[in-house]
């Protein structure tokens, strides 16, 4: 654990180490959950407006997913494993770049990766092929908001990747949830059901 620990931090250190003002900015403005409102809003909209009925178990399955992916990381693992984010780690004072401050005490596992896998895996295990472009961008836009977690200086590689898989399984688990329920109420799935 100690050497999976130091290589954690020397990879944090080589990731959060390339800086500059433009990317500052980016990755200031992608980490910003509430610039991604109008994101949901169009997904929800779009899925209503092409499922109709069968929408309602697939948005309720997919808040469960994100709802306990941020619940398990934040209120549970955090304060259980009490790791320090690197911008409060004492071995590293000096060498960690903090763009725009530091959240709450502890790191492991990260709520944004979590819950933006929760959400990208989530979609990609139960829309059809004809969306692989949109499941692409949905799993590459993850990977863009886990990464800038660590670009700003608050979470370690490790806590990222704990976060996306936690997330992942819980989106599995509601994705089995879903075919479950479309299985036994048939009634609710739309023309053109998903298959793979």
């Amino acid at each position: 654990m100690e050497e999976l620990e130091k290589f954690d931090q020397e990879l944090f250190i080589s990731l959060n180490s390339q800086h500059n003002p433009f990317w500052d900015a980016i990755m200031i403005f992608v980490s910003n959950k509430y610039v991604w409102i109008p994101f949901y809003v169009l997904l929800v909209a779009y899925i209503i407006y092409r499922y109709r009925k069968q929408s309602i178990p697939m948005l309720a399955l997919c808040v469960v997913a994100i709802g306990l992916a941020d619940f398990i990381a934040s209120g549970i693992l955090k304060p259980f494993f009490a790791r320090l984010r690197p911008c409060y780690e004492p071995e590293l004072e000096g060498l960690v770049n903090i763009v725009q401050g530091c959240g709450g005490q502890f790191g492991f596992m990260s709520s944004h990766a979590s819950t933006g896998f929760a959400l990208a895996v989530f979609f990609n295990l139960i829309l059809s092929d004809r969306y692989f472009i949109f499941k692409i961008v949905l799993v590459v836009w993850a990977v863009v908001v886990s990464y800038s977690r660590v670009y700003l200086g608050v979470h370690y590689p490790g806590d990222i990747i704990g976060g996306a898989l936690l997330g992942s399984i819980l989106a599995f688990a509601c994705s089995v949830g879903y075919r479950y329920i479309l299985f036994y109420y048939p009634s609710l799935r739309q023309g053109q059901l998903q298959q793979h």
